[in-house]
């Protein structure tokens, strides 16, 4: 694949998902068949971050896709002492960080402690939805280009009171699905095995928010990257990972010209697809947790006036992405 141009790009922006910290052994995911390297998971990312630091020509912003320390940090009572050392190593960043909340997030604080709080990047928005309590936002680095931070927890079980009216929609919206005393425990049929409480959906609201973005985007002709924690596409993940509702979001997504690419991470193992439908490139960028010690996973795109180039090292692969 030639990833190579003589031509420099416009600008760059790095990606890391799943970085699931915690001083803690070595375990092993919830089905008992993939390895975490919980300590080993701050090398890596300070392997990001140095190889970053040290590019000739630096990433404008990061894009940190959620899960940033691992949920067995609350079992411990170690929730923030975690957070304030991932934290520690992106004070070395030379690039905005702009952070997504995936479900481990979730695990460790609640909405309300999130919202204002390090991990909290609304404050580079230039827009967000006017429901204050969804954590999604827009912003453009360069003329033509915008990306949609999106929030996949909006309707979820996680983060939210129980006693609230959120909470108890998603709960009858779930057990639609899910019949299992432990919801963590996917369905049987595997189209419905998303219907789990490590994953979540998008509200009508934020829905609503995001047409009328890339209704904007459109007139302007501008090319749009939308970024959250869950994939939506099932080509580009298991069905296990998908959002609750990753129909409503892809019908939106095919009803406008603008939009370009879809990055998430949640699965590890990450996985990728074109939609034939639009030309949209769906990513799911591999997971830092599930990465041997010796390896990485963290990517930098390299955005072109008609096309992205991913240049991955590690697990991640080299990709292209062209604007159709």
């Amino acid at each position: 694949m030639d990833l190579g141009s003589q031509q420099p790009p416009l600008f760059k922006f790095g990606v890391v998902a799943d970085i699931q910290y915690a001083d803690i052994d070595d375990g092993f995911n919830f089905t008992q068949t993939r390895k975490r390297y919980y300590r080993s998971s701050l090398k890596l990312l300070k392997n990001a971050l140095k190889s970053w630091s040290e590019a000739s020509v630096k990433p404008e912003f990061i894009f940190q896709l959620g899960d940033v320390i691992d949920g067995f940090n609350k079992l411990h009572g170690a929730s923030q002492r975690a957070l304030d050392s991932v934290l520690l190593e992106f004070a070395s960043c030379p690039a905005k960080v702009h952070h997504v909340w995936g479900n481990h997030e979730f695990y460790n604080f609640s909405r309300s402690e999130l919202v204002g709080s390090p991990l909290d990047s609304s404050l580079y928005a230039d827009c967000s939805p006017s429901r204050g309590d969804i954590y999604a936002y827009r912003f453009s680095p360069f003329p033509g280009f915008t990306f949609v931070v999106l929030d996949a927890y909006d309707v979820s079980l996680l983060g939210r009171q129980e006693s609230s009216e959120l909470y108890n929609d998603a709960m009858n919206l779930i057990k639609l699905y899910n019949n299992n005393e432990d919801l963590n425990c996917p369905p049987e049929l595997e189209r419905h095995s998303r219907f789990t409480m490590f994953n979540g959906g998008f509200s009508k609201d934020q829905l609503d928010w995001l047409d009328s973005v890339l209704s904007a985007a459109d007139e302007k002709q501008e090319k749009v990257t939308i970024v959250s924690h869950l994939p939506v596409h099932p080509g580009s993940t298991d069905y296990i990972c998908l959002a609750w509702n990753h129909e409503d979001l892809l019908s939106i997504i095919r009803s406008h010209s603008c939009v370009v690419c879809y990055m998430a991470g949640h699965a590890h193992d990450g996985g990728y697809c074109l939609d034939e439908v639009t030309g949209v490139h769906h990513l799911t960028v591999d997971g830092v947790i599930e990465t041997h010690p010796d390896s990485d996973a963290y990517g930098t795109v390299s955005v072109y006036a008609d096309r992205m180039v991913l240049k991955g090292n590690g697990k991640i692969m080299d990709r292209v992405f062209s604007f159709s």
